[in-house]
């Protein structure tokens, strides 16, 4: 055997959602694996890309939690975005060749009413720098090769869009908006509203779903720590379904539940709700009830469960 030959090391099973505060420049995959492989875990996944120009809190799910990681994707997000007007890019964000410089003459009175006039349900055209596919190929693909394609406009909903700083040409505003947003299209809708044109000079996500950074950990904690450490930072795969209502089940009742059997329960409906079994982390999966059933729908397995029970294993080197 090659004595330089690399050892494999073990992985482990890890059932639980850890938030990170990722760091500039880095790739949402990049952070996933450097964490993963950190961790020697199985299996893990994220709760939807984040550009490298971006920071800000990114939901890595490990074990079971990834059952339920479309949940937060389809949640609404929040950002602190920064936008630089009097430039349009290529790429609509600092990174890409400034393509049109145009004067900064607006009063407070027109950037009001140009903020207001992106808020509420709006039609977006999504950037050609983008991973959204056409014939197979990711657009940003396409833009890199010089092409550019027709794209249909998406409707989605801006909740929130409010002034935080106005400092000479460039603006800080906090956007809470539905998923499928693209924050760069944003600040180029509001660059032309304003008549000087704009791109997205820096973006920072400060919530997914019910998600935020006061939790969130940085890559930089996780390699200055020991394994129990890090550990704690892991929350528990429920953390997903925060918004969601809890129902405890007995021990029979949360078997057969796990069976995929639907149970009568004196509750009222509801769309989504986190089932538990009779001990404290007994997170069994979530449900629906409908007409006084509890009717199972993404369910953790027997072993998922009992690994989740007995806490998670110790890193052996």
């Amino acid at each position: 055997m090659n004595p330089s030959a690399r050892v494999r090391q073990p992985r482990r099973a890890l059932h639980g959602v850890l938030l990170l505060d990722k760091p500039l420049g880095v790739s949402s995959n990049h952070a996933q694996q450097k964490v993963k492989r950190r961790w020697r875990a199985e299996k893990a996944g994220h709760t939807g890309t984040l550009d490298p120009l971006a920071t800000g809190v990114l939901p890595l799910c490990f074990g079971a939690a990834t059952k339920f990681s479309q949940l937060n994707l389809e949640a609404d997000k929040a950002y602190e975005a920064t936008v630089r007007l009097g430039q349009t890019t290529a790429t609509g964000d600092r990174e890409g060749e400034v393509t049109q410089e145009r004067p900064v003459a607006f009063d407070a009175q027109a950037l009001q009413l140009a903020l207001a006039a992106l808020r509420g349900e709006i039609d977006q055209v999504p950037p050609m720098h983008s991973a959204l596919k056409h014939e197979g190929k990711a657009l940003y693909q396409l833009a890199r090769q010089g092409q550019v394609v027709e794209r249909a406009a998406r409707r989605v909903t801006i909740h929130e869009l409010t002034l935080l700083d106005w400092q000479a040409d460039t603006l800080r505003l906090a956007v809470r908006c539905s998923k499928g947003t693209y924050i760069r299209t944003l600040a180029e809708d509001l660059g032309e509203r304003l008549g000087c044109g704009a791109h997205l000079a820096a973006l920072r996500r400060t919530a997914s779903g019910p998600l935020g950074l006061a939790d969130a950990v940085t890559l930089a904690q996780l390699e200055a720590e020991s394994d129990p450490e890090r550990l704690a930072h892991l929350l528990p795969p429920d953390t997903l379904l925060a918004d969601c209502p809890e129902v405890r089940l007995d021990a029979t009742e949360a078997g057969k539940l796990l069976a995929g059997i639907r149970r009568r329960i004196g509750l009222p409906p509801a769309a989504r709700v986190r089932a538990f079994g009779p001990e404290a982390r007994a997170f069994l999966g979530s449900a629906r009830i409908t007409a006084g059933e509890l009717i199972p729908e993404r369910l953790l397995s027997p072993i998922e469960l009992r690994t989740l029970l007995e806490g998670p294993p110790s890193l052996t080197t």
